[in-house]
């Protein structure tokens, strides 16, 4: 049974948090039970959404320090992949996906942030990559991910200073989607899941696929990825139901059944 990380479902939302008191620092235990909960996540037909949460007051402050400060270079050598994707894990499930961002997201905290295709956070949340003050880089995808979202200059700032951002210029950056009051940061993270409850499954799938692969290539290639992406949802049962729907009854009626 996870320690640090459960799941709980309720009403077509899943919920992964974070819970390794008081600074949900990311060992190693934590992140393979991170994986193992995004894993079940994806898999579960009765999860349209997922939400990651760390509590009321704090997300995550970044990686296990004292862990990692005995490592030699060949041991993390060994590990770095495995660190790295067990981090990033998040933007691996094939559905929508929101970070509810309370009190400080910083290293390897935001770089799960980061894996979530939308971010909620409190008004008086921090952000940052403070790595560079331990003489290290981000190692969970921080640099890849961060400089897509938010254009290499940018990312570059935050980076190679290691200062913390406020939800303010987060949300002017793009580096967040939404600011609200701290209490209701894992309400509006429910708001927006449930928005994909009772949705047409695979095609929120296909769309996510479509994006997230077509962005790492050129536009022909990208156009390519759609064009069987698109193909493909023509096998589905949601696409017979949602034409059918809208020709008898209007755009925005269809009852979805997922397949």
């Amino acid at each position: 049974m996870a320690e640090f990380v459960t799941l709980e479902v309720v009403d077509g939302i899943g919920t992964i948090r974070l819970d390794r008191p008081p600074m949900n620092a990311l060992n190693r235990q934590l992140q393979r039970e991170l994986a193992a909960a995004a894993a079940e996540a994806d898999a579960r037909e009765d999860v349209a959404a997922v939400i990651v949460y760390g509590g009321e007051k704090i997300f995550a402050a970044g990686a296990d320090v004292k862990e990692m400060a005995e490592m030699s270079a060949a041991e993390m050598a060994l590990i770095a992949a495995e660190l790295q994707r067990a981090i990033g894990v998040i933007s691996e499930i094939s559905k929508p996906t929101v970070a509810a961002i309370t009190g400080y997201a910083l290293g390897g905290g935001l770089e799960v942030a980061l894996g979530a295709d939308h971010r909620i956070i409190g008004d008086n949340g921090k952000l940052g990559t403070p790595e560079i003050l331990l003489g290290i880089i981000p190692g969970g995808g921080g640099t890849q991910r961060l400089a897509r979202l938010i254009g290499p200059a940018k990312a570059k700032d935050l980076v190679f200073s290691g200062r913390h951002v406020g939800a303010d210029e987060a949300l002017a950056i793009g580096l967040v989607d939404q600011v609200v009051a701290p209490d209701e940061v894992y309400n509006a993270a429910r708001e927006w899941a449930a928005r994909f409850v009772g949705g047409p499954a695979r095609a929120l799938a296909a769309a996510k696929a479509a994006i997230d692969e077509g962005v790492e290539l050129d536009l022909t290639a990208g156009l390519a990825v759609e064009a069987r992406l698109f193909a493909a949802l023509f096998t589905t049962e949601d696409r017979t139901v949602g034409m059918r729907s809208f020709i008898d009854n209007g755009p925005g009626k269809a009852e979805f059944t997922g397949r």
